[in-house]
């Protein structure tokens, strides 16, 4: 068995690819790494468990060596986690103190001492300069041996791993989900994908690939096998052009696109003059992306191949040798000459440019006649458009409702985000509610009649993922905006990282707000210790890799916002180190432990997003007192060193607070809708399921389903967004 496969397939669906051997008796090998599974917070299903209890106890040892390193990495326990402090959370001294401490050793040491004397007689102290500050004073295993062991608590995770089928089939099967997704992946999907492709080209295929970047990562593998290629526009032979130079398929960031083979180059020439030829009105799409098929058309040399001449009109356009009118720019001339109700007849032809103008469209609209219009052609178009941006445009009104004086948040493809005021005029309520009442009654049009309906509470407030890049990769994401609750008494959030090639930096940090946003306090290198909290001690290269926690009391903390950040200090960025990513750990007050437990991990993501400063989640109490996360997994661009919460602490509190007041669809939302045609819904709360088939959707797979069910849990979420 493939062991990169079988950990990609365990990764994305929490199955373990049925695993082979000879036959014996590996009951106690199978007990055994059900157990070790435990100290990670898995366990196996009752069914795989019986399954490798009848293979010889040498193929349940090999399939528990993979799954264990796969699983270790899951949670980040892959790694070797130190802290500054050896006893940390306890006898963590206070800011002042410990920097006293660091200058005493200083001077006592013969190399240190008249730098550090010249540095007190100038008045400006380099804490960098100091022997004792910012490298691990201890070892790893020093770290451990003064350590209590962790107490196992009933509230600590269990991630259950499930029986798959052959390792062919469970591939196939991620393939053809991941491949038709009708929301865009993330970046590790993506990277996932390309794997996938290249083993599954010439199987089984999806019905269809509704998402332009998955269909160019497809294409680049048919491609290579020499199958079709499936091209709608002309932008397709570009995103393929990017994905064989090893560059962007979103298109967001440049391409330097390679000399291509002779084989690709008339693969893509072809592609583009069939289009064109079967189509003129295609060359509108190449203003869109104008520079990168100029320099597209550099490396394809089209001049060499006089039998594809609709091709070299591509470049033609591209040049500007050869005019072909946009239809942004057919829409803006009617717009320019105020014929709102001539620009709406255009879009209708392109309902999704429509719905992403609706908004536009009604607030320009020169009164209720032309409203009405307006309403009226989205609602005949509506059901052209893909669920996913009906879902897109739904939240977007809903949200509306809103003052004008709000706050609008923006957030790119890479998770950057920046805030400013809200300017745009009110929509009418009378018109955004026909909008909202016609966008939902289309929806429940397209959603299947569950049946038998079996909900996990936990699931209902998590946000739809309209995108794969409102999430991250790891274990126990969600979907940004998601809200899920916090149990346990004590936080305990860490980052990892470790450099690639030069000196870096990363800074854990939690700002506290009070209620109206403002800054409470904090906890970071500059303050170890806030009210109900500490810092595990900064840590300022990580060559071996570097971790920081910040441990905090819930029940002693004040204020009604914690918000997680990771401040890049100096080095490289969060896409430019070996590794990098953070977590949250709950803990009960008595569980004691190491640092880092595995087993308490309820959150672990990479961090991998553009800017300097990462903002994963923020944490709310709520009116009832408890404590609940807000997912945003945000980057903001911060400086190009030296990034301290003191400083982004203003930027930091406008952005969460348009993130907390916005509200997203969530799976509430759509049960909400499904429930009409469903036979019966029930809330599980663990324990015994139904023995009928089912429509189960949750955070996990429970044991026991009928196999006629249908599972939807985070590992396939997207399945939930309608066609």
């Amino acid at each position: 068995m493939d062991d990169g496969l079988a950990s990609l397939v365990i990764r994305h669906t929490h199955r373990l690819p049925s695993p082979k051997g000879s036959g014996g008796d590996g009951a106690t090998a199978a007990r055994q790494f059900d157990a070790a599974l435990t100290t990670v917070g898995f366990k196996l299903s009752a069914e795989l468990l019986e399954r490798l209890s009848r293979l010889s106890r040498a193929a349940v040892v090999h399939t528990a060596r993979r799954t264990l390193r796969t699983v270790a990495e899951m949670t980040g326990d892959h790694v070797r986690h130190n802290a500054y402090f050896i006893d940390f959370p306890a006898n963590v001294p206070a800011t002042e103190e410990f920097w006293a401490q660091c200058v005493a050793k200083a001077l006592s040491d013969d190399s240190s001492r008249g730098q550090v004397q010249k540095q007190l007689l100038d008045g400006v102290l380099n804490l960098l300069s100091l022997p004792a500050y910012g490298r691990y004073q201890h070892t790893y295993e020093e770290m451990l041996a003064a350590q209590d062991e962790l107490i196992a608590s009933a509230g600590d995770r269990v991630t259950v791993l499930h029986l798959g089928g052959d390792l062919d089939d469970e591939l196939s099967h991620l393939y053809l989900e991941l491949a038709g997704s009708r929301t865009p992946l993330g970046e590790d999907g993506l990277h996932d994908l390309r794997t996938l492709a290249q083993r599954c080209a010439l199987g089984p295929q999806p019905e269809s690939i509704p998402v332009r970047e998955n269909r160019a990562v497809v294409n680049e593998a048919r491609l290579a096998v020499g199958a079709g290629l499936l091209l709608d526009t002309v932008t397709d032979v570009l995103r393929l052009a990017c994905a064989l130079s090893g560059g962007d398929v979103t298109l967001q960031e440049p391409t330097r696109f390679r000399a291509l083979p002779r084989p690709a180059r008339r693969a893509l020439l072809a592609g583009l003059d069939a289009l064109v030829a079967g189509n003129p009105a295609k060359l509108a799409d190449v203003h869109a992306h104008r520079e990168p098929f100029k320099r597209l058309g550099e490396r394809l040399h089209p001049h060499e191949y006089p039998r594809w001449p609709h091709a070299a009109d591509v470049f033609a356009v591209a040049r500007g040798e050869k005019e072909a009118r946009s239809f942004g720019s057919r829409v803006e001339k009617l717009l320019d000459a105020s014929d709102l109700l001539g620009a709406v007849r255009l879009l209708e032809s392109a309902p999704g440019r429509l719905f992403r103008a609706l908004d536009m469209l009604v607030r320009d609209a020169a009164g209720q006649a032309e409203r009405d219009a307006v309403v009226a052609a989205a609602v005949r178009v509506a059901p052209e458009v893909s669920g996913r941006v009906v879902l897109a445009v739904r939240e977007h009104f809903h949200n509306r409702e809103r003052e004008s004086d709000r706050l609008r948040v923006f957030v790119n493809r890479r998770g950057r985000a920046w805030v400013r005021p809200d300017v745009r005029k009110p929509v009418a309520a009378a018109d955004r509610d026909r909008l909202v009442d016609a966008l939902d009654a289309d929806l429940r049009r397209r959603l299947p009649a569950p049946g038998r309906l079996l909900l996990d509470p936990d699931v209902l407030d998590v946000a739809l993922p309209l995108s794969g890049r409102a999430t991250a990769a790891g274990l126990g994401v969600l979907p940004r905006g998601s809200v899920s609750a916090v149990t346990g008494d004590r936080l305990r959030f860490f980052v990892y990282w470790k450099e690639a090639e030069q000196r870096t930096d990363y800074d854990l940090s939690a700002q506290l707000l009070h209620g109206d946003y403002s800054t409470d306090s904090w906890l970071s290198y500059t303050s170890l210790e806030a009210v109900g909290g500490t810092h595990s001690g900064d840590v300022t290269e990580a060559p071996d890799g570097a971790s920081e926690f910040i441990d905090l009391s819930l029940d002693q903390v004040r204020s009604a916002f914690i918000v997680p950040q990771v401040n890049i200090y100096t080095g490289e960025g969060f896409d430019e180190v070996e590794e990098s990513f953070f977590g949250f750990m709950v803990r009960d007050a008595e569980q004691k432990g190491r640092p880092f437990e595995p087993r308490t991990v309820r959150m672990k993501s990479e961090l991998r997003g553009v800017g300097r400063v990462a903002l994963p989640l923020v944490f709310r109490r709520g009116d009832d007192g408890r404590w609940r996360a807000k997912w945003l997994h945000l980057y903001l661009r911060g400086m190009p060193s030296a990034n301290r919460v003191e400083e982004n602490q203003a930027s930091v509190s406008t952005l969460v607070r348009a993130l907390v007041e916005r509200e997203q669809l969530t799976v509430r939302y759509l049960i909400g809708l499904m429930s009409d045609g469903a036979t019966a819904v029930d809330l599980w709360a663990g324990g015994p399921v139904p023995d009928e088939p089912v429509t189960y959707i949750g955070l996990e797979r429970p044991e026991g389903l009928h196999p006629g069910s249908r599972v939807v849990t985070l590992e396939n979420l997207r399945d939930l967004i309608p066609e």
